[in-house]
């Protein structure tokens, strides 16, 4: 078996299980990696794990040692190279008049390769964009198109429950959303409420929504007829969460009947 940790490649690319043989090393450190043709920098994002020696010619890399103060120094240089080299990128996008937005611009450890990530509506030719900056960075040049919702991932910010971003702060990838996520939790469709800064579906509308979907088997639909213990009505109102409805009796009297908890589905 050899142990091996999750590392969140640079500042906002992938995250991977990497070798560390038999390094110690902890969630938050961070570390110098061997991967794709270079050395790369990256941050640990689990407690250490083990994997089948089979399954270790299947990761992307490994990793050399953990980042010692001379390391972390130059990967905070890289940073402001990187500051500079996005502000010649979008000098060169709008000499090209390319119709293409530049929002990060990231170093590799060894400044052999600088990736710039960018936003589009359409299919963009940059080659020879690439093949411009390749000659005034003499490095590797490489374009990443990233959606708005990756635009949020990498700028980071903070959200209306007053908490880093999701997808900046811990999630590994995006989960699918949908409208219905919001329509199967009471809450009122309207895009200011649902919506995060990158203008799609927000995050935590996927968090509770396998919870209420199983509550949702008990409880009657709203507008739906039923007896309570003091006669018979229609459901006006539903809460998932304390499972209780609201329920009209007629003539101006409303009651509130407490409704089963459903049993938990098994994994």
């Amino acid at each position: 078996m050899e142990k091996v940790v999750q590392v969140q490649l640079g500042e906002y690319r992938g995250v991977s299980l990497y070798n560390i043989r038999d390094m110690e090393c902890k969630r938050g450190d961070y570390v110098v990696l061997n991967i794709d043709r270079g050395t790369e920098f990256g941050k640990v994002i689990s407690e250490a794990d083990t994997l089948p020696e089979g399954k270790i010619e299947n990761l992307p890399g490994k990793v050399l040692r953990l980042a010692s103060e001379e390391d972390l120094g130059r990967i905070e240089k890289n940073r402001e190279k990187s500051k500079e080299a996005m502000e010649t990128c979008v000098k060169k996008v709008e000499e090209q008049k390319l119709e293409m937005k530049v929002v990060h611009c990231e170093y590799s450890f060894d400044n052999n390769k600088v990736v710039f990530f960018f936003i589009a509506d359409e299919r963009v030719d940059f080659r020879n964009l690439v093949k411009e900056l390749a000659g005034i960075f003499r490095a590797r040049i490489e374009l990443k198109q990233i959606g708005v919702r990756d635009q949020a991932k990498t700028v980071g910010g903070i959200g209306s429950c007053g908490r880093n971003f999701c997808c900046s702060s811990y999630m590994k990838e995006f989960h699918p959303l949908t409208i219905k996520m919001a329509k199967e939790q009471n809450l009122p469709i309207n895009p200011s409420r649902i919506s995060g800064v990158c203008g799609r579906i927000k995050c935590c509308m996927a968090y509770e929504f396998p919870l209420y979907k199983q509550y949702a088997k008990t409880m009657p639909r709203k507008g739906s007829k039923m007896n309570t213990p003091d006669g018979r009505g229609k459901v006006i109102d539903s809460n998932f969460l304390t499972q209780t409805v609201k329920v009209d009796l007629g003539e101006g009297k409303i009651v509130k009947v407490k409704i089963g908890k459903p049993e938990e589905e098994n994994e």
